[in-house]
């Protein structure tokens, strides 16, 4: 059975070109999968077109998918988004999904399939601005004590979340990085990003010290297991790379334990390194590039956060007198 030639092409680009990961081509699967049912009346078949080889013989349901895609209009994908509203999909959702369809027909245009890009027109929903959650000094370091540093398992999970707060990497990095990638004379990670652009980042003597503890562990642990992954840093019981859900569920473990928000993701600790960096003076170019941002308006975000702290602070440090408010208004 024949694809969707276009759909196939524009995620073999996103994988083999722009370097995207295997879960955000799947995401953008889905999304283009979803319109197709919706522009075919739900007659299209469900297909995952990021796993299925060209050839075959066509039917009349994939051809009719790809002649309704090429002959998209403006008002079309309006008409979609009325219908995800009206499904009570979240503006976030929409955006997304929308996001999806302006990169697809971008790419269309690009390689000659469209002349024009019909989703251009089509405005993203305006976004409930929602601030991220960041912890407190006192509760990051109440949540990096939790760990026992005297078992493998609690100094690994200890280094792991030292080295979350102390460089702000993203989980996805974390996991991804090699012991090779530890330089503990420079003091430096090097990092694998998004789109597999590579940055080197500082990282501090703690969270240094952390990982070199672990590794005392680790090492012992390696000789005596030949499955051991040689070359991979944060490793599970069975020496294998640990996924990015195994850290959200120790995470979710010590939380518990410290009596913290069991709502705090591992990300929210990339939100505290950032906002504590600016805290104490970080300019905001640098907290892009240590965070590996491509916009400076992603990195923005967290200005809000700043701000909204030092008005408490300001707010608590000069207490409204209800007496002098009272006698200016009279």
């Amino acid at each position: 059975m024949e694809n969707c030639a276009v759909i196939h092409e524009f995620l073999d680009y996103l994988k083999f070109e722009k370097h995207f990961s295997e879960h955000t081509a799947k995401c953008y699967n889905a999304d283009l999968e979803q319109f197709c049912q919706y522009l075919t009346g739900g007659q299209a078949p469900q297909q995952d077109w990021s796993h299925t080889e060209q050839g075959g013989v066509a039917t009349q349901t994939q051809t009719k998918v790809e002649q309704f895609l090429l002959s998209l209009t403006t008002d079309n994908v309006r008409a979609y988004m009325v219908v995800l509203n009206d499904k009570q999909y979240s503006k976030s959702t929409i955006a997304r999904k929308l996001a999806t369809l302006r990169s697809f027909y971008k790419f269309l245009v690009k390689r000659g399939h469209l002349t024009n890009n019909p989703v251009t027109a089509v405005r993203t929903p305006k976004q409930d601005k929602k601030l991220p959650k960041f912890l407190e000094y006192d509760q990051v370091k109440k949540l990096l004590e939790t760990p026992p540093a005297d078992n493998w398992l609690g100094a690994r999970d200890r280094a792991i979340m030292e080295t979350l707060y102390g460089t702000g990497v993203r989980v996805s990095e974390l996991v991804a990085l090699n012991l090779e990638d530890v330089d503990f004379l420079g003091e430096v990670l090097h990092v694998r990003g998004k789109g597999k652009k590579e940055r080197i980042t500082p990282i501090g003597s703690s969270a240094l010290q952390s990982i070199q503890h672990y590794m005392e562990f680790r090492n012992r642990r390696a000789q005596s297991n030949g499955n051991f992954d040689s070359k991979v840093l944060f490793v599970n019981k069975h020496g294998k790379r640990l996924s990015t859900r195994s850290v959200r569920r120790k995470m979710d473990k010590y939380l518990k334990m410290a009596g913290l928000d069991p709502t705090i993701s591992p990300h929210t600790l990339r939100h505290s390194f950032a906002t504590h960096l600016l805290n104490n003076g970080a300019d905001l170019r640098s907290v892009q590039e240590l965070l590996g941002h491509q916009s400076l308006s992603t990195t923005q975000i967290y200005t809000h956060l700043t701000t909204k702290k030092l008005k408490e602070v300001y707010d608590g440090a000069h207490p409204r007198d209800e007496q002098v408010d009272k006698a200016n208004n009279s």
